[in-house]
């Protein structure tokens, strides 16, 4: 699960938001899209608890008010928590109400004002809480530590509830822990999504098109860069794919296109030639047959982008046996070969 904590100025504009279905959608646009993602975006909102509050949102947003006035010395009086479950992961209403009462708890507010909110717009489970950071007694709850006190319940959480275990910011953990490697699963899927791109185009805009209907944003620049649905910005040569190395497999994918399509046409018209009985010169067969210096140039064309779609590898070591030189030498040898 995901957690974050903010804290703010204005109760109404919160309760409004978590209140109130998306103002940025029509009617249409909520039926369409509900239908299309498999989600609620009418009437998005179910409250699932609340304490020291009542009323709509006018009246709600008045009595945080009034008791924030009972500390002079709180300027951001508003905790906004919400949790997101990871993708798969589903909890039972009662469960999310429990989850939510333990994090009103860990945030020490447990007894102030709060509000409770389960969202349904979106496929994993979220909630949030509008909750008073003063209360009624006018003591404020501490913000101090805030993200990483949210990134240690949502650890503690995801065990109690055998929840998928997210990976918290390294600078939450411990200075031994932030020596381990880490899987991150969103690098991982960006990576993968990348190779099966790479591997079924042939030009930068179709890569990019094909990026865009999978979810991403794509930010090219002098690097390359990608926005994932939820808003999360990760580089190419993080996950393996700078922009230079993505632009070179694409360049030698329409080069090994170019070639294929030359083989395909000689090929062709050799057939055509046979069948009229004509006969041609070992040199002229050899612009054709799987040991002519065109496969072999598509074979070595096949292997180098295959190398260079493994993201550990970069553009800049390539095996010797896969660069130019090497190409050149055997052909080399094989006409020295042919001519003994």
């Amino acid at each position: 699960m995901i957690g974050t904590v903010v804290t703010g100025s204005s109760f109404y504009h919160l309760i409004s938001y978590v209140l109130e279905d998306k103002k940025d959608l029509s009617e249409t646009q909520k039926k369409e899209v509900s239908l299309r993602d498999g989600v609620q975006h009418k009437d998005r909102a179910e409250i699932l608890a609340f304490n020291n509050c009542f009323g709509d949102k006018y009246e709600m947003a008045e009595q945080f008010r009034d008791v924030a006035r009972l500390s002079k010395r709180v300027e951001k009086a508003v905790f906004h928590l919400s949790i997101r479950l990871a993708e798969g992961d589903h909890l039972t209403k009662d469960q999310l109400i429990e989850l939510g009462e333990a994090l009103v708890k860990e945030f020490n507010v447990e007894d102030h004002q709060y509000l409770m909110v389960f969202h349904k717009d979106t496929r994993e489970q979220h909630f949030h809480i509008v909750a008073n950071r003063v209360g009624l007694d006018g003591k404020a709850a501490s913000d101090s530590n805030s993200y990483k006190r949210m990134a240690a319940f949502c650890r503690k959480q995801e065990q109690r509830l055998g929840l998928t275990q997210v990976l918290s910011p390294k600078a939450f953990l411990s200075k031994d822990r932030q020596l381990i490697p880490r899987q991150d699963q969103r690098k991982i899927k960006l990576k993968e999504h990348i190779q099966k791109i790479l591997k079924e185009v042939n030009d930068y805009p179709a890569f990019e098109n094909a990026m865009h209907s999978l979810g991403y944003t794509v930010i090219k620049g002098i690097g390359i860069s990608f926005i994932d649905g939820k808003k999360v910005k990760i580089k190419g040569s993080d996950v393996g794919f700078s922009l230079s190395k993505i632009e070179r497999i694409l360049s030698l994918k329409t080069e090994l296109a170019n070639k294929q399509l030359e083989q395909k046409n000689i090929e062709s018209y050799s057939r055509k030639q046979s069948g009229k009985n004509i006969h041609y010169q070992d040199d002229d067969r050899l612009q054709y047959n799987n040991g002519s210096p065109l496969s072999l140039g598509i074979q070595n064309l096949t292997n180098l982008i295959e190398w260079l779609l493994q993201p550990e590898m970069t553009g800049n070591s390539i095996p010797y046996e896969l660069t130019q030189e090497a190409y050149d030498r055997r052909q080399k040898r094989k006409k020295k070969g042919r001519s003994h």
